[in-house]
């Protein structure tokens, strides 16, 4: 039982916090797009079951839930056929398809503005040297703090990351690298050390903060998780994935967890979160984002739509399945806290 006492209540109220951001941003996206596109909006709901609080505007009831696992966007005609003017199934497929996929858009786009947030206080690292570790091979050879490393070996150096993936792609035991110090261009070679099977030179880079590389950046970074994302759904579905699965209550747990070490820790792993509600998002299954739109795709290729409520059982039917996976996960998560 100690796992579970050692949750903490502001651990708790801190990871839903932040999974209250990301669900509320995540749907502000279908709303946004909803008005934009010209349907009425009945409910815009953060949190699944009995309401806590609500606020009905002038044509909106907007609503905090018990359960903050899921929120939600009820628009005119998205579960049912309506004649109503302003209905989402009377929209044409790209609307539906614009106010559908706008969710997850907008979760990747918190991402990159965390990022952007993390970056801009941090400062990016540059090619610049910042700092020699003590008796580094690097420092043996003469290369000084302040000089900015040019090519290795021939290969340009553009970005810090390139240093590592440069020294550990060759083969001979010394390195050539060119460095600039001061307007003198200057040439060393340099024998790298090894540490835990990785090739070192033991230089560490100079933070530079700059908006518009911070924010490119950003993007990069953002892409390049969602890239790392797709490649591990891969790798699960050919059963070559050994980690194990955490539901709601196992990312509360670690964004509480996380929380303790800081607010850039959190942020990291809030836009990581983000990232990966907007990819769970769009997988073609039903009940999901990328499950409604799977069927835009396939109503523009037929001509028409499925048979009246076809689609919606199909809705339904996945729905279910998708609550008792939660369940069971949650239901996992929990003995593991209790079981600690």
């Amino acid at each position: 039982m100690q796992g579970l006492f050692a949750f903490g209540i502001s651990k708790i109220l801190i990871a839903l916090l932040v999974f209250g951001i990301i669900i509320m941003i995540h749907e502000l996206g279908h709303f946004v797009a909803a008005k934009i596109s010209g349907v009425k909006v009945d409910e815009f709901s953060l949190g699944m079951g009995p309401k806590l609080f609500s606020i009905q505007g002038e044509e909106t009831l907007y609503a905090i839930r018990l359960f903050p696992i899921a929120g939600y966007v009820k628009m005119v005609g998205e579960n049912e056929e309506s004649d109503h003017p302003r209905s989402f199934s009377k929209k044409n497929p790209l609307k539906r398809f614009f106010i559908i996929v706008m969710g997850p858009i907008m979760n990747f786009v918190l991402a990159i503005i965390l990022y952007t947030i993390i970056f801009s206080s941090t400062g990016l690292p540059s090619t610049t040297i910042g700092e020699l570790t003590d008796n580094s091979p690097a420092s043996k050879v003469g290369i000084q703090v302040e000089d900015k490393i040019l090519d290795i070996d021939g290969q340009s150096i553009e970005n810090w990351t390139d240093i590592p993936k440069v020294i550990n792609s060759l083969d001979s035991e010394y390195i050539n690298i060119k460095i600039k110090r001061n307007e003198e261009i200057l040439d060393f070679k340099v024998k790298p050390m090894e540490e835990e099977g990785r090739k070192l030179i033991g230089v560490v880079p100079k933070y530079e903060k700059n908006i518009f590389k911070t924010f490119t950046h950003s993007i990069k970074t953002t892409f390049s998780l969602l890239a790392q994302m797709i490649e591990f759904l891969g790798r699960a579905v050919q059963g070559k994935v050994k980690e194990t699965v955490v539901g709601p209550v196992g990312i509360i747990k670690i964004v509480g967890d996380t929380s303790a070490n800081g607010v850039l820790p959190l942020l990291f792993l809030a836009a990581a979160i983000s990232v990966n509600l907007g990819l769970m998002n769009l997988l073609p299954i039903p009940a999901l984002d990328g499950g409604r739109i799977i069927f835009i795709i396939l109503e523009v290729i037929r001509g028409k739509k499925l048979g009246k409520n076809i689609e919606e059982y199909i809705h339904a039917a996945f729905l279910g399945l998708l609550l008792l996976f939660m369940v069971f996960i949650t239901y996992k998560d929990v003995s593991r806290l209790i079981f600690k």
